[in-house]
């Protein structure tokens, strides 16, 4: 007997229903996160930016439907940031805040420190890492794995070659905690590892993927193929820069087309910036080539200076964060550092911060997503024993203590490039800055880049021998 046509709207009714609840589980409420970090990208190296000799397609894309940053902050070296993005604290508050952590040295991230991928895991997300780390790769207990991370692949240490994923000879390429010999050009292997993993992702857990790329870091290379796009460029290093660039933006493209394909793309909030300002002295470019007689590629647009440096173009970089219906397009002018996506991830995933030392990151999602003032009036840029910067609505105070002492006194709104030095015409301006930096380095930790310095200098006095980079790269708990 055929059943009623009642019978079968009420069972079609009851089949629609089961599957609209099986296509709600598949999604979950919390968002995947895709955190994109470039390797000393210029200002001004990006499409969305102004830049005519470098194509940069798809993140001007997703700049232009989403919310383009002017003034959004990091540190002006790469270990200081990374250590700022997984902590959501400066990094003078744990001794990172000079230079990196050389490959040579036994010095990490402190392990008392707790991790954004730690608190998004108790959140209920999958948390992964493809890409670089230079957060400490002496001893396990500093490794991704070892802080949160469910997966990573990638380097450990601050530069590598790019097709031999070697420094000085020394493999830097790893995959869950083991070291990985395979063919390649690093960029598209890092953007290969990240299709491969939204492919496979049970889109019913919420992803963070921080896919953090060594390109254009030092030393530069490219692809011939990439070079190739760019024989428009006489100048040579900047034409391999460019495609260095260029492969960037097409591994983004390429991952950001996996999302769409898996069907993620609608709950994924995507942030991209770099890591720190565009190399602009030699002396901060790497270890692996001598860059003193070459041009350098970097361009930081209208601010002064580049990478290590408390100048504008050190700090102040390229950046954009896109989530389709979330975020509304246009340019953002609110204040923003990078301290400021521990919080606001963990506010979007509904994640605890209890446990967290305090936190110097405040939640922007406001401004993130309707260009709301930012609660942010505050920018640190460093707190050295030797110099040190903070920010304070528009002016800016640069104070280098070493003898000859100096002070610079900046008007950001009226004078973004640091042209014009205020200092002498506002000393009670000076004095007021001043005394924020001197409470700051009251609460400093020393720097483990200067004490081990120091151990250095000593082993030298005492005749010892100091560490070749192939021993210091290798002790008993590293492979």
């Amino acid at each position: 007997m055929r059943p009623s046509p009642a019978c079968l709207s009420i069972a079609l009714s009851a089949l629609a229903a089961l599957s609209g609840m099986a296509t709600a589980q598949d999604q979950p409420t919390k968002p995947h996160i895709l955190h994109i970090v470039a390797d000393d990208l210029g200002w001004k190296d990006v499409g969305f930016n102004g830049c005519k000799d470098i194509q940069t397609p798809n993140l001007d894309q997703l700049a232009a439907g989403g919310a383009k940053f002017t003034q959004f902050y990091v540190q002006s070296m790469c270990t200081q940031t990374r250590a700022a993005l997984m902590t959501g604290r400066y990094p003078f508050r744990y001794g990172l805040q000079t230079a990196v952590i050389p490959s040579v040295s036994a010095y990490g991230l402190d392990t008392e420190e707790k991790l954004m991928p730690e608190v998004l895991k108790a959140a209920g997300y999958k948390t992964a890492l493809i890409g670089k780390w230079h957060l400490g790769h002496a001893d396990k207990k500093w490794w991704p794995r070892q802080r949160g991370f469910d997966y990573h692949y990638g380097a450990m240490i601050g530069e590598l070659d790019y097709f031999t994923h070697e420094e000085h000879g020394v493999l830097d390429w790893y995959r869950e905690n083991e070291p990985v010999k395979e063919e390649g050009y690093t960029t598209q292997l890092l953007g290969n590892d990240a299709v491969k993993m939204i492919e496979s992702h049970d889109t019913g857990t919420p992803l963070y993927l921080y896919l953090a790329f060594n390109a254009p870091h030092t030393p530069y290379q490219a692809p011939q193929d990439y070079l190739d796009r760019y024989t428009s460029i006489e100048e040579p290093t900047r034409r391999t820069y460019a495609a260095m660039v260029s492969c960037l933006d097409d591994e983004i493209g390429r991952v950001v087309a996996a999302l769409d394909k898996k069907g993620m793309r609608e709950n994924t909030l995507i942030v991209f910036h770099s890591d720190n300002g565009g190399t602009k002295n030699a002396m901060f470019a790497g270890v692996m080539a001598d860059v003193s007689k070459i041009k350098i590629p970097c361009d930081n647009g209208p601010y002064r200076d580049g990478k290590a440096s408390l100048f504008e173009g050190g700090t102040r970089v390229c950046a954009f964060a896109n989530w389709p219906g979330k975020i509304q397009a246009g340019e953002v002018n609110g204040l923003i550092h990078g301290v400021d996506l521990f919080t606001t991830f963990a506010g979007l995933a509904g994640a605890s911060t209890e446990g967290c030392k305090p936190l110097d990151g405040v939640d922007v999602w406001s401004t993130v997503a309707t260009g709301a003032d930012s609660p942010r009036k505050e920018i640190v840029y460093n707190i050295e024993p030797f110099r040190g910067a903070v920010r304070q609505g528009d002016w800016k105070l640069i104070w280098r203590t070493m003898l000859p002492s100096s002070v610079d006194l900046y008007h950001l709104a009226e004078d973004p490039s640091e042209e014009k030095n205020l200092a002498a015409e506002h000393p009670e301006k000076v004095v007021e800055m001043q005394n924020r930096l001197n409470a700051l380095a009251k609460e400093a930790a020393k720097p483990l880049f200067l004490l081990d310095q120091f151990k250095v200098i000593q082993r030298n006095m005492a005749g010892e021998p100091v560490l070749p980079i192939e021993e210091g790269f290798g002790d008993a708990d590293h492979p």
